[in-house]
């Protein structure tokens, strides 16, 4: 999201020349800031709809505040997480799609920091791309906001940078940063993990952000398709929509359960390394006992196994295989908690169980 450091609601008649003079010099070099003025007047209330308490301000500052005093923490720990939407930008660039991809860049932030226990409070995203064309970044920073306000995380600030001497007509890049607090007594460490712990799996909406590399190398390297293409596996959706089906947020469903005072002892966000990886994460002393067949696998990692003639092993250590995020919990908060998830719209199976050491393994 662009910045007006520097713009004025008022200026004189010297003040307006120079901004002439100055505007026109940058436009010969490919950057406009007229371009950027009307990038946030399309966005600005997409991020005023994101607000929550503690946000200070609007855009335009250089920097976003906000006010963590007003949210009454007692023993206040923030928890941050950074990251980026990967190859599958490439996705965007073929499909010409892009109001999905900022709630990716989203989701790959927020669905991180929850695994601790924490709030999101506030998002900044940074956007580069050769020419900000007002409306593009508008449905970017549009799927950025959507992403922010059903998580209850303030949009309060970011950068779009034009610079087409760096990238390429018709590409871009996103990345955010979210800050989240928890108070440090409910900080969820994974400690309290215990064998006999049941695992239990919230569904994925697909890929999510993870594995692309393989997944375009797949499709359109090795089988030569394109983003129009349709399989009887996808239905009516084209491959390039399926494949842009955005990440699911998690922060609603999880915060529900804390809130509720479910005795949640860890959780992990399946991401890049998938079961093999991010499981362990959760406490890395201890095994995570996956049981096969316990949730439905999605059509189009079916359809990637056969494509790609990749073994299970290869599969679950690249994919979250229809299962984003997993909770590990007594067994006796089980059915309350898939109650809760239930209430809000999130579907969750029981997928395994946790044991005194061996890593991840399939039953």
């Amino acid at each position: 999201m662009p910045a007006e450091e520097g713009r004025k609601d008022t200026m004189t008649a010297a003040e307006h020349h120079a901004q002439s003079v100055a505007g026109a010099a940058y436009a010969q070099a490919g950057v406009s800031l007229d371009r950027g003025y009307e990038v946030v007047r399309r966005i600005r209330d997409d991020v005023a709809g994101t607000a929550r308490p503690g946000v200070m301000g609007g855009i335009g500052g250089f920097g976003g505040m906000f006010d963590f005093a007003a949210l009454g923490y007692r023993e206040p720990v923030l928890v941050s997480g950074t990251d980026g939407v990967g190859t599958k930008l490439m996705l965007a660039f073929d499909t010409g799609i892009h109001t999905t991809i900022g709630i990716d860049a989203v989701a790959m932030c927020v669905n991180d920091v929850i695994a601790q226990g924490a709030q999101p409070l506030f998002f900044l995203d940074y956007l580069a791309l050769p020419v900000a064309e007002p409306q593009l970044v508008a449905d970017i920073v549009h799927g950025v906001a959507r992403a922010c306000k059903e998580s209850n995380c303030a949009l309060i600030g970011g950068e779009t940078a034009e610079m087409n001497d760096l990238y390429a007509p018709g590409t871009y890049d996103i990345a955010g940063f979210c800050v989240a607090a928890v108070e440090k007594s409910e900080i969820i460490t994974g400690e309290k993990t215990a064998p006999g712990d049941v695992l239990l799996g919230l569904a994925s909406s697909g890929p999510h952000s993870n594995g692309y590399s393989l997944l375009r190398k797949i499709f359109f390297k090795d089988h030569d398709y394109d983003v129009d293409t349709r399989f009887t596996e996808l239905g009516e959706t084209a491959l390039g929509q399926a494949l842009l089906t955005p990440t699911k947020l998690y922060v609603r469903p999880v915060l529900a359960l804390l809130d509720a005072g479910v005795d949640i002892h860890g959780m992990a966000n399946i991401t890049g390394g998938g079961f093999y990886e991010n499981l362990v994460r959760i406490n890395g002393d201890l095994g995570y006992e996956i049981k096969r067949g316990s949730w439905p696998i999605l059509p189009i990692f079916d359809l990637v196994a056969r494509l790609g003639e990749l073994d299970e092993e290869t599969m679950f250590n690249v994919f979250n295989m229809g299962i984003g995020y997993v909770i590990a919990l007594p067994a006796s908060e089980v059915e309350r908690a898939r109650q809760i998830l239930a209430e809000n719209d999130a579907d969750s199976y029981v997928i395994g169980q946790v044991t005194e050491s061996g890593g991840v393994s399939f039953v």
